[in-house]
């Protein structure tokens, strides 16, 4: 572990003393002659798909293919969750066996591993394919995230969480995300009962921190979050960030990212000076962004048709070139769209609203012709809602609330059975969308049906009251709902 420490910080320096670059996607190579620390084994591609280049050294057992899957899938829901890592699609995976003890990563940034997003481990022999193998190459890939995410490149947390902290939680949820039952439950356990002397004795960073945030604030989204919160705000000259936050400024983002003041929670986990109450104060005045509650996914770009490739993933604003970069995309790099109920998302083809525009109200798995990788800027709009008007009625011995153009019954609704929703003016030729919304604003369930009814199962939505959003083509609607 020490020596993976010592790398990280070399790999940090290393982007300080040397002009930042990036270069088109290469051509993945059978052989790959190692230059990098004191690392010097020609390497051999042992296995390739559109998410993961694999290399061993002649040490490590052919045999040993548990990687192949594992990693194209961590790699996969990693772009998935984060954004672009640049051009080539490709996580480059280098395992020794018996040498170079722990691992390190680099990004796509860096010239000392070409320009490419690698992690290269060494300890074992990797044929017990164990939980400990897991970890270790899943923590490498998490700090390709701290590291190359966002389009920038530098880690300002990395003084704060140091090696590992940040790791434990990206290793969680990729184990959730992925379904990894097993492995999730043990590293709860593990890194629940993990203790550190940093920034005090007896630090619980995993139990007092990381898991209550992502608990209360959003899970994954919350992660992500973060990492939008450091590109938009936090300093940097082009693609590199100056330097590293201090503890204040550590609190200030991620209450940024959780939205609501997190300074009781990092008194507790860390304890709270009078050095940090004015690092805090000083990074609110530096960075003034509030802590409000974030607002709901309305709009999620793919880079590949199908909903497949990076994601990206905006609430309602709008978004030029830059703000599009923070979020995680590329310019000129979306594929496929999807578009919650009652919003509208306007691409354009030029920076900053202006070119050609096309306006989307349901999901695209694939831009039309002259559409495809072709948006430099966004806007996200809720939809204006229709003037309804209700007008009880009974419909076997049902209550039946009818607006203009929309059916919904019964309503209130017994949990646990179905609401039925139909739109008497159906466009054949748009989707049907379906939301629950609860009083946060967030959506508890959400359907799509060609049809002009939708059977709307409560069974997994608590007792309460809900606001049943409808979108059909350019046709929205919403109603109260309570379920009993």
């Amino acid at each position: 572990m020490r020596k993976h420490f010592y790398c990280l910080l070399a790999m940090f320096a290393s982007c300080l003393v040397s002009p930042l670059s990036q270069v088109q996607a290469q051509t993945t190579p059978a052989t790959w002659q190692e230059h990098w620390f004191e690392h010097v084994q020609l390497l051999q591609r042992v296995y390739l798909d559109n998410d993961l280049a694999l290399y061993y050294d002649n040490d490590v057992s052919r045999s040993v293919t548990w990687p192949n899957q594992f990693l194209s899938d961590v790699w996969r829901y990693t772009k998935k969750t984060y954004g672009s890592f640049g051009t080539e699609p490709q996580l480059y995976a280098v395992m020794h066996a018996n040498k170079y003890s722990g691992g390190h990563p680099s990004t796509y940034f860096d010239a000392s591993h070409d320009f490419r997003n690698v992690i290269d481990a060494g300890p074992g022999n990797w044929t017990g394919a164990t939980e400990g193998d897991h970890n270790l190459l899943t923590h490498e890939v998490g700090h390709i995230v701290e590291i190359g995410s966002k389009n920038t490149h530098g880690s300002p947390a990395f003084g704060i969480w140091g090696d590992s902290k940040w790791a434990e939680i990206y290793i969680y949820d990729v184990y959730k995300g992925l379904g990894l039952t097993t492995y999730q439950n043990s590293v709860y356990t593990q890194f629940t009962a993990g203790r550190d002397n940093f920034p005090r004795a007896n630090t619980a960073w995993f139990r007092d921190w990381f898991y209550p945030i992502y608990n209360q604030y959003g899970g994954t989204q919350v992660l992500n979050r973060y990492f939008v919160q450091v590109a938009l705000y936090f300093s940097r000259t082009g693609s590199e960030y100056n330097g590293g936050m201090n503890m204040g400024e550590f609190v200030h983002f991620w209450s940024g990212a959780a939205g609501v003041n997190l300074k009781s929670l990092a008194t507790t986990a860390f304890g709270w000076t009078s050095e940090y109450e004015t690092q805090f104060v000083q990074a609110q005045q530096k960075y003034p962004f509030t802590y409000s509650t974030p607002k709901p996914i309305a709009a999620s770009l793919f880079q590949d048709i199908n909903y497949g490739g990076y994601g990206v993933y905006l609430p309602e604003g709008n978004y030029n070139l830059t703000t599009l970069r923070a979020y995680g995309a590329r310019n000129d790099d979306v594929t496929s769209l999807k578009v919650a109920a009652g919003y509208r998302v306007t691409f354009y083809m030029d920076d900053n609203f202006t070119g050609s525009s096309k306006v989307f109200t349901a999901d695209a798995a694939s831009m039309e012709a002259g559409w495809n990788d072709q948006v430099s800027s966004i806007r996200v709009e809720k939809l204006a809602a229709a003037t309804v008007s209700v007008a009880p009625e009974e419909k076997d011995g049902l209550s039946l609330s009818s607006d203009k153009g929309l059916v919904v019954f019964p309503n209130p609704v017994s949990r646990g059975t179905s609401l039925t929703v139909r739109v008497t003016e159906y466009d054949a030729k748009a989707p049907l969308k379906v939301s629950l919304v609860d009083v946060n604003k967030t959506p508890v369930v959400h359907q799509t049906a060609n049809a002009a009814t939708v059977s709307v199962n409560t069974g997994n939505v608590a007792g309460g009251v809900y606001v049943l959003v409808v979108t059909n083509g350019t046709k929205y609607y919403t109603k109260k709902v309570v379920i009993q």
